[in-house]
């Protein structure tokens, strides 16, 4: 970054810290928000942007080399009039990350010369043109080449990360309910809960939050269906990256017998999967010793970063108390146990470790303690070197999905809104969008970490945008008003405001001028 501009950014870091420093004020005889005279002029020769921080990510897809491999691979359209795959795909993923959250949003985009200007385009897809595209993704081996397509860009993104990135793979399974109020979708059909929609399966990488493969389905099949074949994909691609090892995890519905020893005999494979608690495994668990059992200790669910634990008063629980007054039935967690024992699906050659959780529940109604009574809970697994406990453990950390998920939803990019009219085509909206999800992941793993004192805050804040949720993504690193100016060869973004986020921002934009080191 040239020390100009990092002056400019202390300046107005100075700025703002000035005025929200704490001081002595004295009673004010009119509100903070006092603005009267306020009038609106059109700008002639100058360019506006909102979203300043679009220019990023343009370089990123530019320099990972993402437009140039969807161009070469994904073969949709006859002829490119005028636009290319890639224009359709970063167009999609480009609305998401401008704070578009459908595909009519595209309009306020394409009528935006700020924004036509900011990315050197005349002009862009409509949302008519948009939806036509999806629609031209008939079959699942073209979304499948449009996913692995983005995953041989992932590998290069990956191969910048240091060497301690590559020990452990975690992958996580999961499926998801994504209705739809609408009635002529094809491929829609009712789901266990009674939900119209699709059912999509989700395989991410716990490490870094990205979604490897999306599949959508229809909403009455079941969770499991084709998980284990993709997430074979998902370990021939940590493999390709050079992990060493690959852990899989996932909840009751994808314990997939027919696969265990497969994974177990590859050597590089853990699993760790949910069990469900039938007759036979509680039998199981109720011939353990009592001396067996080893009590679970979890840790506190946070740590205060200010006054100590003692010295702050717990906060009353509110919810407790109105069941209490209702006299409603209240479940109250007494403590947990662990076990472990051998067992040997009927699907398989060998036996594995079933880890048993066993869960004290007090069952009460208003001030009164009815009965209390034990729930059992299994997790199967190949990790033959790990305590009992840190398998539990191990297995709990993978409902971070469901964030992930939440995040694929309306809490984000919005990729399961099913805006289109068949399943291919909703399917193919879906990795389009989530795509902009992928993009704010490799912003964060691209965020360079410049050597001396300052090393360790730039790598957290480089976690930080891997962690950070979508919105707040859009709100802080996206949404930076800009000028736009076209200089000889050059497009500048020239910012207009300044938060936080401004320096890592200009760091990563610095370092998308350099190509990447594979």
């Amino acid at each position: 970054m040239r020390n100009t501009t990092q002056q400019k950014l202390l300046r107005r870091k100075r700025r703002i810290a000035r005025r929200l420093a704490r001081r002595q004020c004295r009673p004010r005889a009119n509100p903070m928000l006092s603005a009267r005279n306020i009038h609106y002029q059109v700008a002639d020769r100058a360019r506006g942007l909102g979203c300043g921080g679009i220019g990023v990510i343009h370089q990123v897809a530019r320099q990972t080399g993402l437009i140039d491999v969807i161009d070469k691979n994904v073969r949709v359209l006859k002829v490119h009039l005028p636009y290319h795959e890639s224009d359709h795909v970063l167009n999609i993923a480009y609305n998401v990350l401008a704070g578009g959250t459908c595909l009519d949003h595209l309009e306020l985009l394409r009528n935006d010369e700020g924004y036509l200007d900011a990315l050197g385009a005349s002009r862009i897809p409509d949302p008519t043109t948009a939806g036509d595209f999806c629609r031209r993704f008939e079959s699942e081996q073209q979304i499948l080449v449009l996913m692995q397509a983005i995953n041989d860009v992932r590998l290069k993104v990956w191969k910048e990360q240091e060497a301690a990135f590559f020990g452990q793979a975690i992958l996580d399974v999961d499926g998801t309910i994504a209705p739809t109020t609408g009635q002529c979708k094809a491929g829609m059909n009712i789901s266990y809960d009674g939900q119209w929609g699709f059912h999509p399966l989700v395989v991410s990488l716990a490490n870094t939050k990205e979604p490897l493969y999306l599949l959508n389905r229809s909403g009455n099949r079941p969770s499991h269906e084709r998980a284990d074949e993709y997430l074979d994909k998902a370990i021939d691609l940590c493999r390709r990256a050079g992990f060493k090892q690959v852990l899989a995890r996932g909840d009751t519905d994808f314990m997939q017998t027919w696969k265990l020893d497969e994974w177990d005999a590859s050597g590089d494979v853990t699993f760790i999967f949910g069990a469900d608690a039938r007759k036979e495994m509680i039998a199981k668990a109720l011939q353990i010793a009592e001396s067996d059992w080893r009590r679970l200790e979890r840790a506190p669910k946070y740590q205060t970063s200010t006054d100590p634990p003692e010295l702050r008063a717990r906060p009353d629980n509110v919810k407790e108390q109105i069941v209490r007054e209702k006299g409603f039935k209240n479940l109250v967690l007494q403590w947990e146990d662990v076990a472990e024992f051998g067992h040997r699906p009927d699907l398989c050659k060998q036996s594995y470790r079933m880890i048993a959780l066993r869960k004290k529940i007090s069952v009460e109604k208003g001030q009164e303690k009815l009965f209390e009574e034990y729930r059992y809970f299994f997790y199967i697994t190949n990790d033959r070197t790990s305590t009992a406990q840190q398998i539990v453990f191990l297995a709990n950390d993978r409902c971070d999905q469901e964030n992930l998920i939440a995040q694929l939803k309306d809490g984000g990019t919005g990729s399961m809104r099913n805006p289109l009219d068949n399943l291919h085509s909703n399917w193919a909206y879906m990795v389009m969008s989530s795509l902009a999800w992928t993009l704010k992941a490799w912003c964060g793993l691209l965020l360079p970490a410049t050597p001396g004192r300052h090393r360790k805050i730039h790598q957290q804040q480089g976690r930080s945008i891997v962690k950070m949720e979508f919105a707040t993504f859009v709100n802080s690193l996206m949404r930076l008003p800009s000028q736009i100016v076209k200089s000889g060869r050059r497009i500048i973004y020239r910012l207009m405001s300044w938060n936080p986020w401004a320096g890592p921002l200009l760091r990563l934009a610095q370092r998308m001028h350099r190509p990447l080191q594979c």
